[in-house]
């Protein structure tokens, strides 16, 4: 197995073993030469395995281990970040329950940078037996801290009239969901908070909002909020029942922080994946837009590199580096709430001030060669397409970061345009000889 873009994941006990979980933990130790690591995970079945074994290779070399329980994965960068520690989650994320993960911090909480896992790959691959004394093993840590720490957002303000849904994804964040919300003085109904080890992600959470948009509807709520397993990310609804997704959740929030002068070089981070329209809306704003590789790990290297205090990705990674080392669900989601809170208008109003979306279309084409300069070998073909598209238009085509596919985007003014260019171009992928 190989670090993807976010840690190594894979099907439990079959790519991602307990023996593999072992060798990394050690390896991890050997590279990262931390002397105090702190570990937590998700709901899924096979997290307390993989979490076992990874622990037992981290003291095997000399690591002090703190076990935190199932915690959120900002949860562990918190505590890597304020007790100097590094930091590991077994998660597989969105991913269903039989896939598991292992996500790592250096010390201090921030992400890997790409040489650090190539070198932890590389170690893999020499280690011999454990030498020295093995480390201590400590228990988990009470939540407490990490609580105060969202609720410092709000900046002791509350969110009291609102009435929010919260959707926990029976994730890692299952178990504190209610106490977070409840504090900010908000009337609040929990869903899907019953994490029984095979039913994380499974119809809920950020990657299936409709139950979400129901309760909301329901309840006559004014928001919903959609954390994924591991609550790193957010997908909210607003009182219609409509999806907000990143993109709208970044363009309502660096609009309210650049209005208070708290958007730190008047510049937002996101994605080639972030739709035009967020783009153009930041442009008639006054605010910048750095754009990164597709992965919060490289919003995270922009963020650190200019300065910047906001950045994320459409799936709803959203990072506020004022606050945290990483993306954080519940943190986003009470920083969106206090935007509705402050302004008291509904968050349909506000999502749609801030950007409007243009029709976005995704093919993805299976192919023989997954050319990483795939954009160069079709370079006359795309700028073909693109030259109806105008200003209010883009095309983007990549190789898939894990798979033979081939990923053709096009945004348009029409739905219709953007289908017929894209599929238009997937052809073209499908004939190159070089892809077959």
């Amino acid at each position: 197995m190989r670090f993807g873009t976010d840690g190594v994941r894979g099907r439990a006990n079959t790519e991602l073993t307990a023996a593999y979980a072992l060798d990394l933990g050690r390896s991890s130790a050997k590279v990262l030469r931390a002397s105090r690591a702190v570990v937590g995970g998700d709901t899924r079945i096979s997290t307390p395995m993989l979490e076992a074994a990874f622990v037992a290779g981290l003291a095997a070399e000399g690591v002090e281990v703190i076990r935190l329980g199932v915690v959120p994965t900002p949860a562990v960068a918190f505590e890597a970040a304020r007790s100097g520690a590094m930091g590991a989650v077994i998660s597989a994320s969105h991913n269903p329950y039989h896939d598991n993960g292992i996500k790592l911090f250096a010390v201090g909480g921030t992400k890997l940078g790409d040489d650090v896992e190539a070198a932890i790959e590389h170690q893999l691959t020499v280690l011999g037996p454990p030498s020295g004394e093995p480390a201590a093993i400590h228990g988990r840590r009470d939540p407490g801290a990490y609580i105060e720490h969202l609720l410092s957002v709000l900046e002791g303000r509350d969110l009291r009239g609102l009435r929010v849904v919260v959707d926990a994804a029976n994730g890692a964040a299952s178990h504190v969901v209610a106490d977070v919300f409840q504090r900010t003085g908000a009337g609040v109904v929990v869903i899907n908070a019953m994490p029984d080890g095979r039913n994380i992600n499974h119809e809920c959470g950020a990657t299936h909002p409709a139950g979400l948009r129901d309760v909301v509807v329901a309840e006559r709520a004014h928001v919903g909020v959609a954390l994924d397993g591991d609550a790193d990310r957010l997908i909210a609804v607003d009182e219609r029942g409509d999806v907000v997704d990143g993109d709208h959740i970044i363009a309502v929030c660096a609009t309210d922080l650049r209005q208070r002068g708290l958007l730190h070089h008047d510049t937002v981070v996101v994605t080639v994946m972030t739709n035009l329209g967020f783009r153009l809306a930041m442009r008639d704003a006054g605010i910048d837009v750095v754009e990164t590789p597709v992965g919060d790990r490289y919003v995270l290297e922009a963020l650190a590199a200019g300065g910047y205090s906001l950045g994320g990705e459409q799936s709803g990674h959203v990072i506020f580096t004022d606050h945290a080392t990483t993306g954080d669900g519940m943190l986003t989601a009470l920083a969106l709430l206090d935007v509705v809170q402050r302004s008291g208008k509904q968050l349909s109003q506000l999502a749609e001030a801030s950007m409007t979306q243009l029709p976005q279309v995704l093919v993805n084409v299976r192919v023989g060669v997954r050319h990483p300069h795939v954009a160069e070998l079709l370079a006359d073909d795309i700028a073909a397409a693109a030259a109806p598209l105008g200003d209010r238009g883009r095309i983007l085509v990549r190789p898939s970061g894990t798979e033979p596919l081939i990923r053709v985007m096009v945004e348009a003014p029409s739905a219709e345009l953007a289908r017929s260019t894209a599929e238009a171009l997937a052809a073209r992928v499908q004939q190159h000889p070089e892809l077959a």
